[in-house]
């Protein structure tokens, strides 16, 4: 049997037309090209959604975590206003004031006697203790004295 067209369908059909039971090209090709330009659209926004984190990981470690936390508020909020701030906190450089002020409390912990390290951790210690217990540390002697303040310190994180 010959397959006869319409009297009203044109004799020449386009390319893109498929006969029934035929694999449509186009709409492969179609496929295979939004599948890849969805993932190249991705890959560029999360590329330029680092930005400001990648342009703070050479600052200090402070900062670089300030640019995070802000590119994942403004990831996962979609407020745009944090990327813009950590943008720009990026850019800038934060100036050391941490080296500085640990350098001037030295200096007055070396003019006032007392050996580094001793004096935030003593002051903390009588801070924290009531004035009773504070004369019953005074009272000990010298032994006892070291032993406790080796158990009372804190421990830092740094």
């Amino acid at each position: 049997m010959s397959e006869s067209l319409h009297p009203a369908a044109p004799h020449h059909l386009p390319s893109f037309i498929t006969a029934p039971g035929e694999t449509d090209t186009l709409m492969v090709v179609v496929g295979v090209i939004l599948i890849g330009s969805v993932l190249a659209v991705g890959n560029f926004y999360l590329h330029l959604h680092t930005m400001p984190e990648r342009m703070a990981h050479k600052s200090q470690k402070l900062q670089f975590e300030i640019v995070a936390v802000l590119g994942l508020l403004a990831l996962f909020t979609h407020n745009h206003l944090f990327w813009v701030i950590g943008l720009f906190l990026a850019m800038i450089d934060l100036p050391d004031f941490g080296t500085p002020l640990r350098r001037i409390a030295g200096s007055v912990d070396k003019i006032a006697g007392v050996p580094p390290g001793e004096g935030a951790a003593e002051t903390a210690n009588t801070e924290m203790t009531s004035e009773g217990t504070a004369h019953a540390d005074a009272a000990e002697t010298p032994d006892q004295a070291k032993a406790g303040a080796a158990k009372r310190e804190v421990p830092s994180h740094a």
